[in-house]
């Protein structure tokens, strides 16, 4: 029996091999003008998948085979044969009342689509540069140990500009943060300067470099979530329903008060 199953495997791989087109090498002036094919290969690589079944069922006959293929197989039924991907040829029925709409496997194939539109750049911008922290706009201030400098300086040019506690927080002020958002350009493999702007890594940031990416954009209306002032409204709802309330509001968790940024040790 293993002789004969052994042979009956060659027979049909020398089959398949003569049916297949050799493959040839195309030249780099040829590849633009080679057409993708319209369709998925229909002409299955491996003709000796199911001859067991073929030749039971020729010998049994259809009644007796169904009897034998109900007993001894596993899910015969299955439409995708047991297999993680459907062959080729193998059509599937994706609707449930219409048994003719059927789909096959990377039919049409993925290289006869339309190409994908790539977004155009300026000649100077850097498609792959998905940095948000430089265009963060919304949460400039709301991290920053110092606020929104516009505003503190207001703040303090209306209290008494004698007082020394005043006076130290001017200086405080104008000195800006004492913290740097990068590390000035310094990596795990030493100093680099492959951006001249400090902002393509987080590491290279500085304040000034950031501050003037932001100002470039910071926003000309006052944008706010759809829905702020409808809070209580919106946890009714799920409370009047028995559903867990969402996290909701991310706004003010943000603003990490100063006992948080103390360290414990």
């Amino acid at each position: 029996m293993t002789v004969t199953v052994r042979k009956a495997g060659e027979v049909a791989a020398k089959t398949a091999m003569k049916q297949l087109r050799p493959p040839r090498a195309v030249t780099a002036a040829e590849a633009p003008q080679i057409q993708p094919a319209r369709e998925s290969n229909k002409t299955t690589m491996m003709p000796w998948q199911g001859w067991f079944q073929r030749w039971a069922q020729e010998k049994l006959g259809e009644e007796r085979y169904k009897r034998f293929r109900n007993t001894f197989f596993f899910m015969p039924d299955d439409i995708y044969d047991l297999q993680q991907s459907p062959m080729p040829d193998k059509k599937i029925p994706i609707s449930q009342t219409d048994p003719s709409i059927t789909h096959q496997y990377r039919h049409p194939s993925p290289g006869s689509q339309e190409p994908p539109r790539i977004p155009e750049f300026e000649a100077d911008e850097d498609p792959y540069d998905t940095g948000y922290f430089k265009r963060d706009t919304r949460r400039r201030f709301l991290n920053s140990e110092q606020g929104d400098p516009l505003i503190e300086k207001t703040k303090l040019e209306l209290m008494d500009p004698n007082d020394p506690a005043v006076q130290e927080e001017k200086e405080k002020l104008e000195a800006g943060p004492e913290s740097s958002p990068g590390n000035k350009g310094v990596f795990a493999t030493g100093p680099t300067d492959f951006d001249p702007s400090g902002l393509r890594a987080t590491m290279s940031v500085t304040w000034d470099k950031l501050n003037e990416s932001l100002d470039s954009h910071m926003p000309d209306h006052l944008p706010q979530p759809i829905w702020m002032g409808r809070e209580q409204e919106i946890i009714q709802w799920y409370k009047d329903r028995d559903l867990p309330v969402p996290v909701g509001e991310y706004y003010k968790p943000l603003s990490t008060p100063r006992s948080r940024r103390v360290a414990t040790w």
